[in-house]
């Protein structure tokens, strides 16, 4: 029987953001804020009293474009 997380690391989406990883994980926050003024505003979200922050992570508008391919 496969269970549903060795089912989701088989999947092609994870496969790229195992990829994606590669690139980004040596990435310094420092430079992606410098890249992008406005990463602390467009990385943040508030919803039913919960803040999220992304911004202050390796992640980039790639990573979330993988993630939701993935979901």
């Amino acid at each position: 029987m496969t269970t549903n997380a060795t089912t989701l690391t088989r999947r092609p989406q994870w496969r790229a953001l195992e990829e994606h990883y590669q690139k980004v994980r040596d990435l310094h926050l420092r430079a992606l804020f410098a890249e992008d003024a406005r990463r602390g505003e467009r990385l943040t979200l508030e919803a039913a009293g919960l803040y999220l922050d992304y911004s202050k992570n390796r992640v980039t508008d790639e990573t979330l474009k993988l993630l939701l391919d993935l979901a």
